[in-house]
């Protein structure tokens, strides 16, 4: 019996350097019956020629502008030929030639919306942000033990159940958290299969970091059952920033990292300021300015939604 197709869809920005390892590795995967479609957000590296040797069935080129995650999502399964969607980033590459038929299995099951596979940074990637993947992908990782946690970096959807509801266009971040949690509300399976592996990680700049967790402060805010207060300046930023340099210590002396520590505490309080100027941003736009509100939150929204940009608890 044949195996059932699998649309593998990518979203690529100037990775080139990282689809130069990607893509062979796709090849190479053990799982034969899949098709690839690439969204590609106007790169100029070099990565258009790369997907183009690829050939994958689809192949989409917008402007960095038209860019919207959730909006690329929809698109890349409207266009999916198989039932189940494969999301990977094109800077994630994957470990071996069986990244692909864990992943695929998971989703068998009918009553399994969505799937998300384990993330090992890579060699270069600096202690402050190899303490976040440790705690959430690790052998003993933390994100078990949260009310919620998905990655959409390597990823897997059944398109029966998307069908019912995407992800929502008019959000900029967390998307595929809000998206997975609609997922669970709804009854469905939400599952973590450590045994599909790809290799990605990013080294953020403080600026960088504010920036992204700012973004992801908003977003919380559209879905947060909580009273406002729950985020504020003595828990949320103060005392949740000493908290990660406590564990970011621990991490350094574990691996020998100790003279990182100081640049962890610096990331660490532009995540925890972003995050909370992001919230109360989000906040006013949201819940307080009624008539330019763009995301009503959903009921099934609880306090402490974490995705692995917003990792710090």
């Amino acid at each position: 019996m044949s195996e059932p197709l699998v649309s593998i869809i990518m979203r690529s920005f100037n990775e080139g350097w990282a689809l130069r390892e990607t893509l062979p590795v796709l090849r190479a995967q053990e799982y034969k019956n899949w098709e690839l479609i690439v969204i590609d957000s106007g790169s100029t590296d070099g990565s258009v020629e790369l997907i183009q040797q690829a050939e994958p069935r689809c192949f989409i080129q917008i402007a960095p502008h038209e860019y919207n995650p959730s909006r690329v999502m929809n698109q890349g399964m409207q266009l999916a030929r198989a039932g189940f969607g494969v999301f990977l980033n094109a800077d994630a590459t994957p470990v071996g030639a069986n990244w692909l038929r864990p992943l695929v299995t998971a989703l068998f099951d009918p009553r399994t919306a969505a799937v998300f596979g384990r993330q090992i940074p890579r060699p270069d990637c600096r202690a402050v942000f190899a303490c976040d993947y440790e705690r959430c992908f690790g052998p003993r990782r933390e994100s078990a033990r949260w009310g919620h946690f998905f990655s959409m970096v390597s990823s897997g959807l059944r398109k029966d159940i998307w069908a019912k509801r995407g992800f929502l266009e008019k959000m900029q971040y967390s998307e595929d958290d809000e998206y997975t949690r609609w997922c669970r509300a709804q009854g469905y399976r939400v599952a973590y299969v450590p045994d599909s592996v790809v290799m990605h990680s990013h080294n953020y700049t403080p600026a960088q970091a504010y920036r992204r967790s700012f973004g992801e402060g908003r977003a919380l805010a559209a879905v947060w059952s909580g009273s406002p207060s729950g985020l504020n300046f003595f828990e949320t930023v103060l005392f949740g920033w000493l908290n990660d340099l406590r564990r970011d210590l621990r991490f350094c002396l574990r691996n020998r990292r100790f003279k990182e520590l100081p640049e962890a505490a610096k990331i660490r309080w532009q995540q925890r300021r972003a995050r909370l100027a992001g919230f109360k941003q989000g906040w006013a736009a949201y819940r307080l300015n009624l008539s330019s509100a763009t995301i009503n939150p959903p009921t099934w929204a609880q306090p402490g939604s974490i995705s692995l940009s917003q990792v710090p608890k």
